[in-house]
């Protein structure tokens, strides 16, 4: 099996609101955990909150998340972006406009100097994209 390397994001409380936004853009197939499913590790009260979620979408995007239990400390996301490119112009656009709903577009999404089309938003749970799209 060959490497991968997939971003993971953790929520306080909005994993389970995030993913289902997220699937209804990236599309693909959607699996959650809670950790009440795992009794032995769902810490009490917090059994309803998703201790891992996936989507793995046909085109090969998998994205992770979940919530930090109230037990742990959490600190909204900084310091990273989630980053999608390609050269599918069509799917590029469709996920800069799912995706960039409701949150802060920080650059819009256009032509830079090198060519292409680039931008980047934070979304409305607080995480930093950057959607690129290049010409094969």
């Amino acid at each position: 099996m060959p490497l991968t390397l997939n971003p993971y994001l953790t929520f306080r409380d909005t994993a389970r609101d995030a993913l289902g936004f997220y699937h209804s853009v990236l599309g693909g197939d959607l699996s959650l955990d809670e950790f009440g499913a795992f009794p032995d590790m769902a810490p009490e009260g917090d059994e309803h909150l998703i201790m891992h979620g996936q989507i793995t979408t046909d085109d090969g995007l998998v994205l992770m998340a979940s919530d930090t239990p109230s037990s742990m400390p959490s600190a909204p996301p900084a310091g990273f972006s989630v980053s999608i490119s390609g050269d599918d112009e069509a799917r590029l656009q469709a996920l800069w406009d799912g995706l960039s709903a409701g949150g802060e577009v920080r650059m819009p999404y256009e032509t830079p100097p090198w060519g292409g089309t680039f931008g980047m938003f934070t979304d409305r749970f607080g995480v930093d994209w950057m959607i690129g799209y290049s010409p094969a």
